[in-house]
């Protein structure tokens, strides 16, 4: 090739806006300006998804421990009221009090202490799993009862307003 016709490529090239320097092309300058932003835009969105994935990896990893806490509390509870437990919040408390200061205490051997340990958080062994009554709430088998009876079988047979009258007290006393 001829000087002439080198030079001409080269003004052909730089009027389409790209010069060829050995293999190289040169961009213009606008263009490198937008492939620029285009990069840095990349970068900044790069790390705001690093910034969320850590963000994200975090709450997963609080999600998990508060699931196995739950969990572990769960199924504290329901050894507790197998066990007989009279008061479980009572009873989780201290048995979660336990577990934190003993590292490599199981559930079962933790119920075992709070029943030698606690006893008044547990019900007697000969009396019922159920929870005592009140003062207020009187209970349905006492010889009274008998006394509500009779006064049913009464008004029953006598048909009388009085007797019927006289069982409806007696009822409102006991129900």
């Amino acid at each position: 090739m001829s000087q002439i016709d080198t030079e001409e490529k080269i003004l052909s090239e730089t009027e389409a806006g790209h010069e060829d320097i050995g293999n190289h092309k040169l961009v213009p300058v606008t263009e490198s300006i937008r492939y620029r932003r285009r990069a840095q835009s990349a970068e900044k969105k790069i790390e705001t998804l690093t910034e969320e994935l850590a963000q994200a990896r975090l709450q997963t990893s609080e999600m998990a421990e508060e699931l196995n806490s739950i969990r572990m509390e769960q199924k504290l509870i329901h050894k507790l009221a197998a066990a007989g437990v009279v008061d479980v919040e009572a009873a989780v408390l201290i048995a979660r009090a336990k577990i934190s200061s003993d590292t490599e205490a199981d559930l079962d051997s933790v119920i075992q202490q709070l029943k030698k340990e606690k006893q008044y958080l547990f019900f007697g062994a000969g009396g019922a799993a159920t929870a005592k009554k009140t003062s207020g709430v009187k209970d349905r088998m006492q010889n009274s009862q008998t006394v509500l009876e009779r006064a049913a079988k009464k008004a029953a047979t006598t048909g009388n307003r009085t007797d019927l009258h006289e069982y409806l007290k007696l009822r409102r006393n006991f129900v």
